[in-house]
C-alpha cells in the first residue's frame, strides 16, 4: 500500500487556480453587482485564475431572449444561468454571476444544483439600499418606473427577497469598488478558492 503524497506549495497554488466555483452576486438593480464582478474578475485573472463573468443583461439578450419578467420567467432565467455557471465552475472556471435573482427559492435551487454536483457555490448579497440604487440608476430604470413607463422593477413595485444567510454581505454604498472586490477576494481565499 502506497502512502498518499502531500502536495508542495506550488502544487497547492496550481490546484487553487484550477478549482472552479460559482460566485453569485445578488442585489437590486444598480446595486453595483456587475462593477464589483468585473473588478474581481480582473484581480483573479491577474493571479492566473480562469474566470468568466455571466452578466445578467448579456444572458437575457442571448441565452434567455424571449423571457419576460414574470415570476416564472425570472425563475427560468435564474435556472438557465445557474446551469451554465455550474458547468463552467465544474470545469475549473471561476464563474462570477452578477444577476438580481430576486426570489430565494430560485437562488436556493441553484445552490442545491451545485451541492449535488459537488461544485463550490458562494452567494454574495450586494446590499445597497434602494434609495442609493435609484440615485445611481445606471440604466435609467428607476426614472422610467417613476414616470410610469415601466412596471415590475425589482425592489420597487416587484419583490426582492433578500438573502437571509449569504456567504458575504457587501454594502457597496459604504466602500469603494476595490474594497468590495477585496472583501470578496478575501472570502475566496478563506475558502481555498483564490
Amino acid at each position: 500500500m502506497r502512502a498518499a503524497r502531500l502536495m508542495n506549495d506550488d502544487e497547492k497554488q496550481r490546484e487553487k487556480h484550477v478549482t472552479g466555483a460559482t460566485i453569485w452576486l445578488t442585489g437590486l438593480p444598480s446595486a453595483g453587482k456587475t462593477t464589483i464582478a468585473y473588478e474581481l474578475a480582473d484581480r483573479l485573472r491577474a493571479d492566473g485564475h480562469r474566470t468568466e463573468v455571466l452578466d445578467g443583461d448579456e444572458i437575457r439578450e442571448f441565452l434567455s431572449a424571449g423571457l419576460g419578467f414574470s415570476r416564472e420567467d425570472r425563475h427560468t432565467n435564474v435556472q438557465r444561468i445557474g446551469f451554465v455557471a455550474e458547468l463552467l465552475a465544474s470545469n475549473g472556471i471561476k464563474a462570477l454571476v452578477p444577476v438580481i435573482a430576486p426570489y430565494e427559492d430560485s437562488r436556493e435551487s441553484v445552490r442545491k444544483r451545485h451541492q449535488t454536483e459537488g461544485t463550490a457555490y458562494l452567494e454574495v448579497h450586494v446590499a445597497t439600499p434602494v434609495e442609493v440604487c435609484s440615485v445611481r440608476d445606471v440604466k435609467g430604470l428607476y426614472a422610467k418606473q417613476a414616470a410610469g413607463e415601466i412596471k415590475g422593477l425589482t425592489g420597487v413595485d416587484d419583490p426582492y427577497e433578500e438573502p437571509q444567510n449569504p456567504d458575504l454581505r457587501i454594502e457597496s454604498h459604504t466602500q469603494t469598488v476595490q474594497e468590495s472586490a477585496a472583501a470578496l477576494h478575501a472570502l475566496l481565499t478563506e475558502r481555498g478558492l483564490a
